[in-house]
């Protein structure tokens, strides 16, 4: 039976203005390099700076896979909560969120879902994709997976280069082999972009 793996890498660590730092290239090539044994179809990224050239690093470690943007991939907020929903410890997050925000986000977590989690043909070949994008695209993509209910995306974090593994076949719940692993990174390139209070 066929399978798709997703190999879902945050963006590196980024400045203000959203360009890759020094620390941002290590981390891409270190999960690069971790990455290069496998035999990957493609990488995608967000047309952001910081997870496009995070992925045109960790493609240095792969060569001969091609490298594109993928739209879906964006930055986004997947899911507003009605206020119903909104756990109170996000109270006030997205105050001043408009609808059509709201709404475009909405489409774009859809759009993601159809076109990325999805099992290959069942006698297909293996298909394995690295997706390099950002913390809330991947916690929605974790949300699915586990087929939690919408608000469920709020609190999934990842690091900088984090990676998380998640697998499709055809008649299978999604397999979530792993997420926001670090191992691959030294202990001072850890848990940058991750809220300092959290940190081991």
């Amino acid at each position: 039976m066929a399978t798709r793996c997703l190999y879902l890498v945050r963006h590196g660590s980024a400045d203000p203005f959203g360009r890759l730092t020094d620390i941002g290239y290590q981390q891409a090539g270190l999960v690069g390099e971790r990455l290069a044994g496998l035999p990957v179809d493609a990488v995608w990224h967000s047309m952001l700076p910081r997870a496009a050239a995070s992925a045109q690093e960790i493609a240095r470690h792969l060569p001969g896979v091609p490298v594109a943007e993928a739209a879906e991939l964006i930055d986004h907020v997947p899911y507003l909560p009605d206020a119903d929903e909104m756990p109170q410890a996000w109270a006030g997050f997205f105050d001043g969120f408009e609808e059509a925000e709201a709404e475009a986000g909405r489409r774009t977590a859809e759009a993601l879902v159809a076109r990325f989690a999805r099992a290959p043909e069942r006698t297909g070949p293996d298909v394995r994709e690295v997706l390099v994008t950002h913390a809330y695209p991947i916690a929605w993509l974790v949300r699915d997976a586990l087929g939690a209910p919408p608000t469920r995306w709020l609190g999934l974090d990842s690091a900088n280069t984090g990676l998380t593994v998640i697998e499709y076949r055809a008649g299978l719940s999604p397999t979530l082999v792993m997420f926001n692993d670090m191992s691959h990174l030294p202990g001072d390139l850890r848990w940058t972009g991750f809220r300092a209070a959290a940190r081991p």
